[in-house]
């Protein structure tokens, strides 16, 4: 039995302002429970809202970064359900009219992924379960701006869904959208599957998984689905419309309930914010600033920086790594070197401190300066690297510190003529070995001439002059 896989993703995003999306409370996550409240937001009777400018400028940066056509009027609905965290009663979203329509994602295999809407709205507050089982309600979170993005049920495999979620996450975070933890809940997934038999057409009923908390979770609970449904049809079975969860434990889907109707939300437009109009200047503004995004910085530093690329992906697709390689290359002038020392030395630094390079204390100025003094061998490599793990933390000149504390190489030809010279002489027999074939004799000659220099001879020098010595 043939089958296809079908598979369509609704992602939550909250949008990394500063306020919340109709009143002026921040936007803060892990604050103490509901202390960033106000009437506004609690849903108190006579609080009136007022949309946050901010919001709606991120909402159509990532509309245009996903190839959307952003809508120029707009209007903002009410969703009326009952929920503990819903205070209002209703949530505030967009219904008929989403801001962003017809949108892509394109995969590195070149499928183009369609977006059919993106939406605007607030999100609800946290229910929080304790050891007594009593629920606590924090409704910190409550009115803070959200886009919803609904893509065209494209994806045929759990790891085609795996790279749209990344994708879709690497550019938002490009773009200042949203940081997109999704430990924290500023990214949540829904996913929507069903499977096609090929061989008489028949399509199991699709299944909804709700709120998946990570990127490895959404490619697990597909996989399974995918299995879960093949043995449905191969009983001949179509299962039900259902709405499931996935237990990151059993590493299963589980039922929750049945979709036997469609919910009722009673939508209506929200009378209390008014219509809101985008001018095409303002459109137009937000797409001449949007940065360049993740799959054409890489495309760049692969062709024209010649990075390889692994290296390319890796910091084009982290904003503040792509920053500082770029910043640090503008002296340095040798990318590849530059990468290298970021996605190796540093990068152990940045997570051993849980930093960014935002958050560290090494400037741009002296990471470069080290870079050079090792790449034009004035010290070597593992004296740089013990150098590094100290200026990380204290932001000293390397070239100060390499000065004062005579760890700099020597490099004078005449000098180092004089130190191979007087080990070739010493070391007779090692000069026959290695016209013997044996190449272990030359790595000795070469530690005897780094000994003569207390081990600061420049060791590419000291090759150099030993091969034309022993030549001669």
């Amino acid at each position: 039995m043939k089958t296809k896989t079908i598979i369509g993703l609704e992602i939550h995003v909250e949008m990394a302002t500063d306020t919340k999306m109709f009143c002026s409370c921040k936007n803060e996550f892990g604050a103490v429970p509901n202390t960033n409240v106000c009437p506004v937001c609690l849903g108190h009777p006579g609080a009136l809202p007022q949309m946050n400018e901010k919001a709606v400028e991120l909402a159509v940066r990532a509309g245009l970064a996903f190839n959307c056509d952003i809508r120029n009027d707009q209007k903002m609905d009410r969703k009326k359900y009952f929920y503990p965290d819903l205070v209002k009663g209703y949530q505030i979203t967009q219904f008929d009219k989403p801001y962003a329509t017809n949108g892509f994602i394109e995969l590195e295999s070149g499928k183009k992924v369609r977006i059919a809407e993106i939406h605007m709205e607030e999100d609800t507050g946290k229910s929080n379960h304790d050891e007594k089982n009593a629920t606590l309600m924090d409704y910190n979170r409550s009115g803070v701006p959200l886009i919803e993005i609904v893509s065209e049920p494209d994806l045929s495999s759990p790891d085609e869904a795996r790279e749209y979620v990344e994708t879709l996450a690497s550019t938002l975070r490009f773009l200042g959208v949203s940081d997109c933890i999704m430990a924290q809940g500023s990214m949540r997934v829904d996913v929507n599957i069903n499977l096609e038999n090929l061989d008489n057409g028949e399509r199991t009923a699709i299944a909804e998984i709700k709120n998946i908390n990570s990127i490895k979770a959404i490619e697990n609970a597909l996989s399974y689905e995918v299995e879960r449904q093949v043995n449905l049809l191969k009983q001949g079975d179509l299962g039900v419309k259902e709405t499931r969860r996935w237990d990151d434990e059993k590493l299963e889907t589980i039922h929750m309930r049945n979709k036997e109707v469609g919910n009722d939300y009673r939508f209506s437009v929200d009378g209390d914010i008014p219509l809101i109009e985008l001018s095409d200047e303002f459109i137009e503004n937000i797409r001449k600033n949007l940065p360049e995004l993740p799959k054409d910085k890489e495309k760049r530093y692969i062709d024209t920086l010649k990075l390889s690329q692994y290296d390319a992906n890796l910091l084009a697709n982290d904003r503040e790594l792509a920053k500082l390689f770029e910043d640090t290359n503008k002296i340095v002038d040798d990318p590849n070197t530059c990468a290298n020392w970021i996605l190796s030395e540093l990068s152990r630094r940045l997570n051993e401190f849980e930093q960014t390079p935002s958050d560290m204390n090494l400037s741009t100025e002296n990471f470069a300066k080290l870079i050079i003094l090792a790449k034009d061998n004035k010290i070597n490599n593992n004296v740089a690297k013990k150098l590094l793990r100290e200026i990380y933390e204290t932001n000293e000149d390397p070239q100060k510190i390499a000065e004062e504390r005579n760890l700099l190489q020597i490099s004078d030809s005449s000098y180092l003529e004089e130190i191979v010279e007087e080990v070739l002489k010493e070391n007779p027999e090692s000069i026959e070995d290695i016209k013997a074939g044996k190449d272990r004799a030359f790595g000795f000659l070469v530690g005897q001439s780094m000994k003569k220099t207390k081990g600061k001879g420049n060791p590419q020098e000291i090759n150099k002059l030993l091969r034309e010595k022993i030549g001669e």
